[in-house]
């Protein structure tokens, strides 16, 4: 019976991967590079040790350093009053975050506002242990609050403590972070932007949410990522990053960055996250991709 009963789980685990498996077309052709559905997760997400091992932590610019993993992006950023810290990634990489803040000279005890990107496991479902173990205030998009309620790592309920809307303002220690809905990934996909300022210069930091089109297309979500290419494509920007580090090329931007060894070194050279004319690559990539899923899903609805 027990032979039996674990067969029909194996069977009924691989139907739910499957089912939430992208399908591998259509396929789009931007800047030259070709992308699939599932190329462009395979491309994000990587392998499971990808997800979960640590990426050398380091200094992007200013006071904004990189302390996630291979694939999963989570940011510092340090201000004389505490820290804020964006996107806790799975609850399993708290440890991983940690030891990053350490190796970078700076204390997890210290972090004082926790941000999210959107309400997606892999993003947000750290931020009970985060809390937890800091005391930081939670803070979260209004249309992703529902999302967000139903991550419950072991159980444990999602922390908020301050619920925001499109346009509001985080700021601590001299570094304020303006969200941007951008819809469509979830309901409550959040773009922060920020101004920092670096060798006397300032700078427009944009934190793309995901702009990755899943699943049907209804009216409802083609409105919101028409609006949210629309709007990203607005928002001033010097430096582009992103929820997964491949969307903004992050691990060769950071070889070249970290070329003397140090990865705290600021760039005896160009910075190479400075990158204005690519600020909006991914932007091309993902649109192409929802253009081309609607048109696909319109056709078999005929």
């Amino acid at each position: 019976m027990k032979s039996i009963l674990s067969i029909a789980l194996v069977f009924a685990a691989a139907a739910i991967a499957a089912a939430q498996a992208p399908n591998d077309h259509p396929s789009v052709t931007v800047h030259g590079q070709t992308y699939t559905p599932a190329s462009i997760l395979s491309r994000n997400m990587g392998t499971d040790a990808d997800q979960t091992t640590q990426f050398p932590p380091h200094k992007i610019i200013a006071n904004l350093y990189y302390i996630g993993t291979k694939t999963l992006s989570s940011f510092l950023i340090v201000t004389p009053q505490g820290n804020i810290l964006m996107d806790s990634t799975y609850e399993r990489n708290v440890p991983v975050i940690q030891k990053s803040v350490s190796d970078l000279g700076f204390k997890f005890s210290d972090i004082k506002i926790l941000l999210g990107n959107h309400a997606h496991g892999d993003h947000q479902e750290g931020d009970a242990m985060v809390k937890q173990i800091t005391g930081a205030q939670v803070v979260a998009m209004a249309e992703d609050v529902p999302q967000l309620q139903a991550i419950k790592p072991g159980g444990k309920d999602h922390p908020i403590d301050r619920i925001i809307h499109d346009g509001d303002t985080v700021s601590l220690g001299g570094t304020t972070l303006t969200a941007h809905l951008t819809p469509g990934h979830t309901h409550g996909c959040t773009t922060w932007t920020a101004v920092v300022r670096d060798g006397g210069k300032d700078y427009n930091v944009v934190f793309h949410c995901s702009l990755r089109p899943t699943g049907r297309i209804t009216p409802q979500i083609a409105d919101e990522f028409m609006r949210s290419y629309a709007l990203v494509r607005t928002l001033p920007c010097d430096v582009s990053l992103g929820d997964h580090g491949a969307t903004y090329n992050m691990q060769a931007k950071y070889a070249k960055l970290a070329a003397d060894g140090s990865p705290r070194a600021e760039s005896r050279g160009a910075n190479p996250f400075i990158d204005k004319a690519n600020c909006n690559l991914e932007t091309d990539v993902e649109e192409a991709m929802f253009k081309a899923m609607q048109q696909e899903q319109q056709a078999a609805a005929k």
